[in-house]
């Protein structure tokens, strides 16, 4: 055994599990946490500072457990650090995201297509098409990150590495994969990644993208244009980001030839699957609802909701059911110079794995992206701003939806009724999804998903 692993993996177990457990990319702040240890460990560089890629088990009280990556940076002592997890030995152990040397050299190791380890654990690193080892000078961190960290580097490149990791190839990595091969132009193109397989798991650890500068996300130029009294600005950009949305799908729904990718004729049994799972969550919710003065309008009405949704089902075609984005919303979007660009390919990070790679109908996401133009509409009031004007909401669903139906494939949506009621189905489970949400986890935005379970039930489709 290397010195290294045995370094790493001797580090104190307390000292492991308040690091990992203090993170905000830790997962899991509200379980019970049993214990930590180092799973698997290998050596990507020997020379000060090293750099050991570590699998990190953290175990809860039930007997359940998770899988973290924690790239171990590690330092003689007499260097300092200044946020270690531990000492060890003479060296001082700390997360090598933090280090931009250490950064850069897993950019290295990505450009070089190296491969470490053993068939045990084997850690390879692949690029797209031949891109040469880049000669990266600046690295920065990428704003606030809630399950990831991403390091930017000579604003031209990010690398991105995924904490918590789950057996099976993440979605992200096989959608940009995809949608890079065939030019979209409408993502950060994929540069390359870093895999690990072997006895404990096959995962995704990491991928590298190119940069693209951007003006701000979707959600945060909605607010700036209402804030400041301009809301053509941002519904001007509507139309546009439609069409984006709409090539997007279509090219996910273009590879007949691909079995993870083909688009799929959906059975009978797969919209009655969706309504009874929706069904039931209807039921679950309205069942525990609370009594507060903002769940008034629908209060008692947890018959109606589902009987709005059975009326719903009586869909003719429902199109084809493809992969998509899956957590598509104004924060998965930024403007740039050239136009709209897609990011966060994960999936609900809630949902499993291969649940974020299921085919679904892409009218899944468009209902995700209209929910998320009521949250920007209700969030300036509760935020103590003025309210929109009078009809926005409506004017932004209207553009981006005239954008949408202009560009996407015509089979992998349903026409006409067929259409609204399928788009529907999706609006009232994310609705439902968005109010058990906000009642564990910000009941001051309660309203927003009340307003728009409201709005389902008053609509003529």
């Amino acid at each position: 055994m290397s010195e290294l692993v045995r370094l790493v993996e001797q580090i104190d177990e307390e000292r492991l599990v308040a690091y990992v457990t203090g993170r905000r990319w830790f997962g899991a702040k509200s379980r019970e946490v049993a214990g930590a240890r180092v799973l698997e460990a290998t050596v990507a560089r020997e020379a000060a500072p090293a750099l050991v890629l570590a699998l990190v088990e953290i175990r809860f009280a039930p007997g359940t457990h998770e899988i973290y990556q924690v790239p171990f940076g590690l330092r003689p002592k007499a260097e300092e650090w200044g946020d270690a997890v531990a000492e060890t030995g003479d060296w001082i152990a700390y997360d090598a995201m933090d280090d931009p040397e250490l950064a850069r050299e897993l950019v290295r190791l990505i450009g070089s297509r190296e491969t470490l380890g053993s068939e045990e654990a084997l850690l390879e690193f692949r690029t797209v098409d031949g891109v040469p080892e880049a000669q990266l000078g600046d690295a920065r961190p990428m704003g606030v990150e809630q399950s990831n960290t991403s390091i930017v580097f000579d604003e031209r490149l990010v690398l991105k590495l995924y904490r918590r990791l789950e057996a099976g190839i993440n979605p992200e990595l096989e959608l940009l994969r995809f949608l890079t091969e065939r030019s979209f132009s409408g993502i950060p193109a994929l540069e390359g990644w870093a895999a690990h397989s072997g006895r404990l798991m096959d995962a995704t650890l990491a991928i590298l993208q190119h940069f693209i500068p951007g003006e701000g996300d979707g959600w945060t130029l909605a607010v700036e244009s209402l804030e400041s009294g301009d809301p053509g600005a941002f519904l001007s950009r509507l139309r546009s980001l439609g069409e984006v949305t709409g090539s997007m799908h279509t090219v996910l729904g273009s590879e007949p030839a691909d079995p993870s990718f083909s688009p799929e004729e959906p059975s009978a049994e797969t919209l009655s699957l969706l309504t009874a799972t929706i069904d039931e969550e209807i039921e679950q919710v309205f069942a525990s609802l609370p009594e507060r003065d903002e769940l008034e309008p629908i209060a008692g009405r947890g018959e109606d909701v589902r009987e709005h949704l059975r009326a719903r089902s009586q869909i003719g075609g429902v199109g084809r059911v493809i992969r998509h984005h899956g957590d598509y919303h104004l924060g998965q979007v930024l403007w740039t110079r050239e136009g709209w660009i897609v990011i966060d390919f994960e999936g609900e990070p809630a949902r499993s794995l291969p649940e974020r790679r299921r085919k679904r109908s892409p009218l899944r996401d468009v209902a995700g992206m209209l929910r998320s133009f009521a949250y920007v509409a209700s969030a300036i009031e509760i935020g103590g701003g003025a309210a929109p004007p009078a009809g926005w909401e409506d004017e932004a669903r209207t553009e981006f939806l005239a954008g949408y139906r202009e560009t996407i494939e015509p089979t992998l949506v349903p026409s006409g009724e067929s259409f609204e009621r399928l788009l529907a189905i999706f609006e009232l489970e994310k609705a439902v999804y968005e109010l058990r949400y906000e009642l564990d986890n910000r009941p001051d935005w309660v309203p927003i998903p009340v307003a728009g379970i409201v709005r389902l039930l008053e609509s003529a489709f």
